[in-house]
């Protein structure tokens, strides 16, 4: 039985498409707020319309007009009150910033043979200004006496002198500024910041090779060298899988990285032995290197008197060691090295012979304490500063490799005689420097500790990088 749809069943809610949102309290606020304005402007826009009845003329209708204004006085001021000037006059005017004036600048590096004439010539600048500067008290000796390598920078006008800059050192520069009354010149400081950095490095073909795959120059593995080079000799013991640790600082001036600064800790393991040294700087500022119970790294002696940079940068231990082959410990020690490589004084000691001797070539041989004496041959030619009878300092320059006597290639053959006697330079025990001086021991053993913690810290994360590589 069909029955007829009741239209009572029919959904007569608007589709979501169509269906309005409710008025919220913030729009009945807004209207509440906005519909007195609207009407006040109706009004008013009615009242002065010409030529038409206005709803004005009705009684009813403004009859209660009076009673609508005094409820919104604000709204009529509002609407019919002019803005009174503000008065400034009494307010300060700021001074007008004038540009600073742009000068050309100069940028000059000193050549051999360069003086402050020739280069304020070549620039075309004012000679006399020059002469002015030179005089004062701060400035002259920095502008007379130049080094290849120093740099200038200098600001003019049209050739006439504005400012000089000239980095003295590091940490302080020369400022000459001209000012009303001429020419003033100061030093001024330039501080810089240390930050400490680790660094390790693995001997797999040669140290500097192993340095420059950690990130480190040759002048930082250099000073590594330097500290142990008196327990190690950096030509002959290296060997492959020797390894180094290193606490050192590093420069930075405004926020730029400048340079190396010193090695603070530094740990090498050599063929199974360990080394380690921390720097210490005492009350009168002397600075060196001790170990960590206090004694000195120096001895009397350095084990290789040769520069090993130009030696061990070329080394590679997966041949055969071309200087191995050539040691005759029982006399002394060969090291072949390139022709022209300095020989350095092992100790401090005095030259008691010069010149030819035999199958030895070209001979230097020093005297030191306790009756030891060393001895250099086959040089190609001496230093100067080593004349027989003069006194040499540990590390000093006193000849350079070569080939002269019964040489058959550019080495030097190196002995160390005690009473007379030959003993081996590499293993003789060496007389040890005085340790670090009593009064200062409790403070270098606190200073130490907390670096060789962190120098240890820094090990083991190595290690153990290593282990899970």
């Amino acid at each position: 039985m069909n029955r007829p749809v009741s239209p009572l069943l029919h959904d007569y809610k608007p589709s979501a498409r169509t269906q309005l949102k409710k008025p919220t309290a913030i729009h009945w606020f807004v209207l509440g707020l906005g519909l007195p304005f609207v009407g006040l402007a109706l009004l008013l826009s009615l009242k002065n319309a010409s030529g038409t009845s206005s709803l004005l003329d009705n009684k009813e209708l403004t009859e209660p007009l009076p009673q609508l204004a005094s409820d919104i006085p604000s709204v009529s001021g509002i609407l019919t009150e002019e803005l009174t000037p503000i008065d400034l006059s009494h307010i300060a005017r700021l001074p007008e910033i004038e540009p600073e004036p742009r000068y050309d600048s100069i940028k000059v590096t000193v050549r051999a043979g360069d003086t402050m004439e020739q280069i304020f010539r070549k620039n075309k600048l004012d000679l006399s200004q020059l002469a002015s500067v030179a005089r004062l008290p701060e400035a002259g000796k920095y502008i007379r006496m130049l080094r290849p390598g120093d740099e200038f920078e200098i600001r003019h006008d049209q050739g006439q002198l504005i400012s000089l800059h000239r980095e003295l050192d590091l940490t302080s520069a020369l400022l000459v500024s001209k000012s009303e009354s001429g020419f003033r010149a100061e030093i001024v400081e330039r501080p810089i910041e240390l930050r400490r950095r680790l660094a390790y490095g693995r001997i797999e073909t040669s140290l500097f090779e192993s340095a420059a795959e950690a990130g480190m120059p040759d002048k930082l593995i250099m000073n590594l060298a330097g500290i142990f080079a008196w327990d190690i000799d950096f030509v002959l013991d290296i060997r492959r899988g020797d390894d180094y640790h290193i606490l050192f600082e590093e420069i930075y001036q405004d926020g730029k990285y400048i340079t190396d600064g010193e090695i603070i800790a530094a740990e090498f393991n050599n063929n199974g032995r360990k080394f380690q040294a921390v720097r210490y700087i005492d009350k009168s500022g002397r600075s060196d290197y001790f170990t960590p119970d206090g004694r000195s790294v120096r001895k009397a002696f350095i084990r290789a008197p040769v520069d090993f940079m130009r030696i061990s940068s070329n080394f590679n231990p997966r041949r055969r060691h071309p200087i191995l082959s050539t040691i005759r410990a029982h006399r002394g020690v060969d090291y072949a090295a390139p022709r022209g490589t300095p020989i350095k004084a092992a100790g401090d000691g005095k030259v008691i012979f010069r010149g030819r001797k035999g199958g030895y070539g070209n001979t230097i041989i020093l005297q030191h304490g306790g009756n030891i004496t060393t001895l250099y041959s086959h040089m190609s030619k001496y230093a100067n500063s080593a004349r027989l009878g003069k006194r040499v300092k540990q590390g000093q320059t006193i000849g350079y490799v070569g080939s002269t006597g019964l040489a058959t290639a550019a080495h030097l053959h190196y002995e160390y005689r005690l009473n007379g006697v030959h003993r081996n330079p590499r293993t003789v025990k060496l007389p040890q420097a005085a340790p670090i001086k009593a009064e200062y021991r409790e403070d270098f053993l606190t200073a130490a500790a907390p670096i060789l913690e962190e120098l240890d810290r820094y090990k083991r994360t190595q290690i153990a990088a290593a282990t899970f590589d």
